[in-house]
């Protein structure tokens, strides 16, 4: 039994730890795709067929930024080259945001020059992936950084949960 989900015969109290709410509730994962080319954003969408979660897209640097506040997603799957802002734009803003740092960032880009991944990582990046995209490699990355995402808002959780404890005792 995990330790942070209370036994199926005891109503969970104030000082119970909070449960993991995804796995709890079966709430499905949010990604946004921002890519301002139709095509890439449809084959993007084709890829994660089979990821079982909620998808969104945005067109433009701006649209992905009010999707984000909108939509709320866990991993936002951002292209490089847009308009109105760029990626690295993008990612910086939202990274520099304590209400959405915690959102995972995959850059997909073209753009594979030394130079590139470095701006993507003084940026906030939390991985990058180049294009053409490989399906395979697509998924498994996905799949990491939303398992990383997981453990990321378990911990917040704990540490709420802890200084709940210590406030009150």
């Amino acid at each position: 039994m995990n330790a942070a989900t209370p036994p199926a015969d005891r109503t969970p109290t104030a000082n119970t730890p909070p449960a993991n709410t995804r796995c709890k509730e079966m709430v499905l994962p949010r990604i946004l795709i921002a890519d301002d080319n139709q095509a890439n954003a449809e084959l993007l969408e084709a890829y994660l067929a089979d990821v079982e979660c909620e998808l969104e897209f945005a067109r433009d640097g701006e649209d992905t930024l009010l999707k984000t506040e909108q939509f709320k997603p866990d991993l936002i799957l951002l292209d490089v080259m847009m308009p109105k802002r760029s990626g690295f734009e993008v990612c910086q803003q939202l990274k520099s945001d304590p209400s959405t740092s915690p959102i995972m960032v995959l850059m997909v880009t073209a753009l594979n020059e030394l130079g590139d991944i470095e701006r993507a990582v003084n940026a906030g990046t939390d991985d990058f992936l180049s294009k053409p995209v490989n399906r395979p490699e697509l998924l498994k990355r996905v799949a990491n950084m939303l398992r990383l995402k997981d453990v990321q808002d378990e911990n917040e959780r704990l540490r709420q949960y802890i200084q709940r404890m210590d406030e009150n005792s």
